[in-house]
């Protein structure tokens, strides 16, 4: 017999679709199709209501807990830009009056990003997050943000505030490093308390002389002052209100054992070339460094990093010295991430750098914009092995 393809033919197994081959029904059943007794229907346990309620309630309480806010401030590796590059259309570094030079390498400034201050709160499940990754540092909310009553407002205005200052200071750095002239005028804007130009040196004061030779410039007052011997006295001449006056001020010894004299010294830079810096939205003084070899690698003709990928960190003061700054452990795994091979890691920070290095990135020591400047050349070259590095102490 033929049996149709289409033809609507039920499976082996399927019941015989025959009325008269299904079995009577049980005495006391309805005939035909119906309602099934309750009897046949299993009831769940009270045992397993009880768990699954619970299951339940624990469910939404670990997703609200998720997304409330905890006390605690999370640090994550940040975002690192190239400061030969650009952000968008705006570039990073723009010089006016001077010749510029292009770059195969990459500068790369690196960042921190931080919740839980005011306005971007840690969720808890970004504190678990920060607990379990090895690049992130979670602390009490209080140590990163001491001040409850700042606003975020406040905190931007801090950040631009020093970022501004870190770039004037990398310009003046980068420049006299590359032997640029850099007048200025130094305006005494305070002195500290106890020191002797206390009483002697006033607020406003113009500095223009230190036993008798004469201070141009701001360079020039820190080469003078590091011939002087901590504890001796010291014949500075000022401009006070249109005339020249000249004053004896005893000298203490800094922190750093040179001799001080104890004056707040605001100086007014006449740049010899312009440069401008648009870091966009990025704040604060770490980029200081990072900026300054920027500058110096658009200011000659020398390839310096040649094709390298090198990010780094540090302030920058105006005579070039670098000094520590906070996140580095999330700054070595951004610079890492963005595809560094090398980080400039200033000195002080090295206590904090060791045991903390990506693998595959190579940590360089720097106290100075002169050492990172050689750091970057010998690096471009291919003869970075005897540069210095972090080690335990």
């Amino acid at each position: 017999m033929r049996v149709r393809h289409d033809a609507d033919v039920p499976p082996i197994d399927a019941p015989n679709p025959d009325p008269a081959h299904e079995p009577p029904p049980a005495p006391g059943a309805p005939n035909g199709p119906g309602p099934v007794p309750d009897a046949a229907v299993e009831r769940p346990s009270r045992r397993a209501v009880t768990f699954s309620v619970a299951m339940l309630t624990s469910s939404v309480l670990l997703a609200v807990c998720a997304i409330l806010p905890a006390p605690y401030a999370v640090s994550s590796p940040g975002p690192t830009e190239d400061v030969l590059g650009s952000i968008g259309d705006q570039r990073l570094i723009t010089v006016t009056g001077a010749t510029t030079y292009p770059s195969t390498g990459e500068l790369r400034m690196t960042t921190v990003s931080a919740t839980g201050g005011p306005g971007y709160p840690s969720s808890t499940l970004g504190v678990i997050r920060g607990w379990v990754s090895p690049w992130a540092v979670v602390q009490p909310r209080e140590i990163l943000f001491p001040d409850p009553g700042e606003t975020q407002d406040q905190i931007n205005d801090e950040n631009s505030a020093q970022m501004v200052s870190s770039q004037e200071n990398a310009q003046v750095a980068a420049l006299a490093e590359l032997d640029y002239e850099i007048p200025a005028t130094l305006v005494v804007v305070g002195t500290v308390e106890g020191t002797g130009a206390d009483g002697v040196v006033h607020e406003g004061d113009v500095l223009t002389a230190i036993d008798g030779t004469d201070l141009p410039d701001y360079q020039t007052l820190v080469r003078t002052m590091a011939d002087v011997t901590p504890g001796a006295e010291v014949t500075v001449t000022v401009r006070r209100e249109g005339r020249e006056r000249e004053l004896v001020v005893p000298t203490t010894r800094s922190d750093a054992g040179a001799a001080q004299m104890g004056v707040y010294i605001d100086p007014d830079f006449q740049m010899p070339v312009d440069v401008a810096i648009d870091a966009g939205d990025i704040g604060g003084p770490s980029a200081g460094t990072m900026f300054a070899l920027g500058i110096m690698d658009l200011l000659t003709p020398q390839d310096e990093a040649a094709g390298q990928v090198i990010a780094g960190t540090g302030t920058i003061d105006v005579v070039g010295t670098v000094g520590p700054i906070g996140g580095i452990r999330q700054k070595l795994a951004g610079a890492h991430r963005d595809g560094a091979d090398w980080f400039l890691a200033p000195a002080a920070n090295c206590g904090e750098v060791v045991g903390h290095v990506p693998d595959g990135l190579r940590v360089v020591r720097i106290a100075t914009l002169h050492e990172a400047y050689e750091a970057v050349v010998a690096i471009g070259k291919g003869e970075a092995d005897d540069l210095p590095t972090c080690t335990a102490s």
